[in-house]
Formats: structure tokens, C-alpha cells, sequence
């Protein structure tokens, strides 16, 4: 039985998040982390952390967390295969300098630059360009999970440190 959080008499305030988000669970793990895989800012990082110093299952966590952001860079990596720059840097606020960097890099290690997708902010950069370059999917989404995992694993491990 995991424990539970001190209630904290009212609605508002940081364990009140915490009681929601551990009543959410695993799912709440999964939608966090797809959300924060994502362009949009979000950390899930801090979700993770907190579900599971609240007694969640760290390897439970760790699948829904990964697969979540996962699937959010794949997100967008779709998004990019609309190939219109101008709606990325509208609609993404991704700059269309960045978009550049980021091919260059790709011309130089391929889909496998995905790996780095797991890099804050940079990492939806990564994603939006393999789709606008047309990566090959499979690949982009297995160097994407490959970056994601390593990050996942060591957070919890360096949660569980403490």
C-alpha cells in the first residue's frame, strides 16, 4: 500500500496538485508526459518525481512517463510533415533558425539525432524537424524512445537516491 498525502484542508496549494495527480495515477503520468513530450511547455519531470516519492510504482511510472513522451515528440514529428515552416514558427513558436540548426545536424547523424529529443526545448526542435525533413518514422520513434528512457531511468533513480 503506497502512502497517502497529508490533506491539505482547502483546494489550492501544492499537495492539493499532488493529491489529484496521484488520484490520475499512471494516466496522469501518461497524458503529463505527452504533453510535455510536446511543444507545449510542461514538465513532467516534476510529476514523476512527485508520484512517486508518493509511493507510485517507479517501473509503472517509468513506461507511462516514457511512452507519454514518447508519443508527444511523435506528435511532433507529424506535425513537421505538414512542411510548412511558416505554420511551425506561428503555431509552434519554433524559429525557423532552429529548424535549420536541427537539419544540420540531421544531414550529419541522420534520424538518430532523435535520441535528443529528450533535451528541454530543443528536443520538440528535433522532433518537428525529423517530420519536416521526413525521417524515417520507425526510426526517428526508436532513437526518440532510446532518449526518453535513458532520461526517465535516471530520474528515477536519482529519486530514489532520496
Amino acid at each position: 500500500m503506497r502512502p497517502k498525502l497529508p490533506h491539505s484542508g482547502g483546494h489550492g496549494g501544492p499537495t492539493y496538485m499532488l493529491e489529484i495527480l496521484e488520484s490520475w495515477g499512471y494516466v496522469g503520468m501518461f497524458v503529463a508526459s505527452f504533453i510535455a513530450g510536446s511543444v507545449f511547455p510542461f514538465s513532467s519531470e516534476a510529476i514523476l518525481a512527485a508520484l512517486q516519492v508518493a509511493g507510485l510504482e517507479p517501473l509503472h511510472l517509468f513506461i507511462a512517463a516514457t511512452a507519454g513522451n514518447t508519443l508527444g515528440s511523435m506528435f511532433n514529428y507529424w506535425v513537421g510533415t505538414f512542411g510548412r515552416l511558416e505554420w511551425i514558427e506561428r503555431y509552434l513558436h519554433v524559429k525557423a533558425e532552429k529548424v535549420h540548426e536541427a537539419q544540420a545536424w540531421m544531414h550529419r547523424y541522420g534520424a538518430w539525432i532523435g535520441i535528443l529529443c529528450f533535451l528541454p526545448i530543443l528536443g520538440s526542435v528535433i522532433a518537428v524537424t525529423l517530420g519536416y525533413m521526413r525521417a524515417n518514422p520507425w526510426l526517428s520513434a526508436l532513437a526518440i524512445l532510446v532518449g526518453k528512457s535513458l532520461r526517465y531511468a535516471a530520474l528515477i533513480y536519482a529519486v530514489s537516491l532520496f
